[in-house]
């Protein structure tokens, strides 16, 4: 009898990778022995960064029911290089089809792949794995509310010639959600009409109704329960059926080593030194950066408002408007930031150069807020740990996470940015940090934190929500 597997195709990049052998491993703790897991990745994409192999080695050896197959290097087309990055990206991607093809069909002559789950940007790979007679699910890595707005994108597309980015004035409702997006909000990939990577976009949202499923990295109960209704009842999708979702979440990864552990131990210890919830923590994902500009507003911001913290800074980025940096670089650190600050600050802060162990972090007791830029995982993992957020968006769907985390989870407060740039002055990162440390409604905030990073636990319980949703999934494919 063929052995089981499941095929996981993974999208260009370190994050992307780690969120499928996190899919993978909890499928493998839920169901020992019943499947194997085999991930697909690509090669040769300039998110590729030098500690992927070391990554896929160390999970390669812990568990030895994931196999990996790393296709063959694609070159980017050197016609595409003026395009923009999400186009370039899109565009590598597509030249992988081949490579997936033969994939499935090679893995199909020792194994029954029993489903074949994608990232969303993998979309092309859908309508050949429906050829091979392969079941085939989305992983969608976001919440419910983008995933709503993504399944209506192809929708709100129709309803205008422009280009969102264009739509200063004009304000978009999505099915389920309290608030309206701002045009200009939306992610970067889809705000204009003039780059491909609009198309791809509505290429790859009308493609997640044509999937068997789409497992959704979040929990039922963290959701606004309008949202979760909106999808089930084919509101986002009024054209076809929707596909049913599984909210098997919260899904954390494993966090990549860092350069200098001393540095993120002496962090950790510096925080158990703290008063209990007493530390505001800044930190702004994987990439997240700032001009020198912005560096200088939120020291002033932070010395201020008299309240203790440890910030995160990385290397201001080449490119201001993108606001993300790969890697981790050395700099100069004092250099950055006003003259004397660290000196004044040094009793009740403490500024870490372009790394902290964020999970291990927000654990600590001393820890009573996050600011933050609304990625996913962050936000995941300040759930877990019960903490509330001040919410900074930067780039990628994270305007749209942080107006759900504010007027429909009310988990957070927001920061006021300025409109043309996003640009945020000293005194209203004062404002919000101090609202966030010192109101009541920050205590509000942090007593619903607190619960909902006890139903955050209790969808992982053996009758809980995320369970009883996996336990659907593997329904459907065995």
């Amino acid at each position: 009898m063929e052995e089981d597997t499941i095929v996981l195709y993974a999208a260009p990049g370190m994050g992307h990778i780690i969120s499928m052998v996190e899919l993978g491993k909890l499928i493998l703790n839920r169901y020992p022995g019943k499947f194997s897991i085999t991930i697909l990745y690509t090669c040769g994409c300039f998110v590729d960064t030098p500690s992927i192999p070391a990554y896929i080695q160390r999970i390669s050896l812990a568990h030895l029911s994931i196999s990996f197959r790393q296709f063959p290097r694609v070159q980017i087309e050197n016609t595409l290089i003026r395009r923009s990055a999400p186009a370039i990206m899109f565009d590598f991607i597509r030249r992988n089809d081949p490579h997936v093809r033969l994939a499935l069909q090679e893995i199909s002559k020792s194994l029954a792949i029993r489903a074949f789950i994608i990232d969303i940007f993998c979309s092309s790979a859908l309508p050949m794995a429906k050829e091979l007679g392969i079941p085939t699910y989305y992983f969608y890595t976001s919440g419910a509310a983008a995933l709503a707005v993504f399944l209506y994108f192809p929708k709100i597309g129709e309803q205008t010639t422009k280009s969102f980015k264009d739509l200063t004035e004009t304000v978009l409702e999505f099915p389920g959600l309290k608030s309206p997006l701002n045009a200009p909000h939306m992610p970067e990939a889809m705000l204009d009409r003039d780059d491909p990577s609009y198309w791809d976009m509505v290429y790859f949202c009308s493609h997640l109704p044509k999937s068997n499923g789409i497992i959704d990295n979040t929990f039922e109960e963290l959701e606004p329960p309008a949202v979760l209704k909106a999808i089930a009842e084919g509101l986002c999708v009024p054209d076809a059926p929707t596909p049913p979702v599984y909210y098997i979440g919260p899904l954390i990864a494993e966090e990549e080593e860092s350069r200098d552990s001393t540095e993120a131990e002496d962090c950790l210890s510096w925080l158990d030194q703290q008063p209990s919830r007493s530390v505001v923590f800044l930190c702004f994902g994987s990439r997240g950066s700032f001009s020198r500009a912005q560096l200088k507003e939120i020291a002033d911001g932070l010395e201020k408002s008299g309240q203790r913290f440890l910030w995160v800074v990385k290397k201001p980025p080449l490119d201001e408007k993108t606001k993300q940096v790969h890697g981790v670089h050395d700099f100069d650190l004092e250099g950055l930031l006003p003259e004397g600050f660290m000196e004044r600050t040094k009793d009740r802060g403490l500024v870490v150069k372009s790394w902290a162990s964020q999970v291990a972090v927000l654990k600590k007791e001393s820890v009573a807020g996050f600011v933050t830029h609304c990625g996913w995982n962050s936000v995941l993992e300040a759930v877990i740990a019960g903490v509330p957020m001040v919410a900074w968006p930067l780039y990628a769907e994270q305007h749209l996470n942080k107006s759900v985390l504010v007027k429909d989870m009310e988990m957070a407060i927001a920061v006021e940015q300025r409109e043309e740039d996003g640009f945020v002055f000293g005194d209203e990162l004062e404002r919000s940090v101090r609202e966030l440390m010192e109101s009541k409604k920050g205590e509000e905030l942090r007593e619903r934190s607190r619960k909902m990073g006890e139903m955050a636990l209790a969808a992982w319980s053996e009758s809980g929500s995320s369970t009883r949703n996996l336990v659907n999934f593997v329904n459907s494919i065995t």
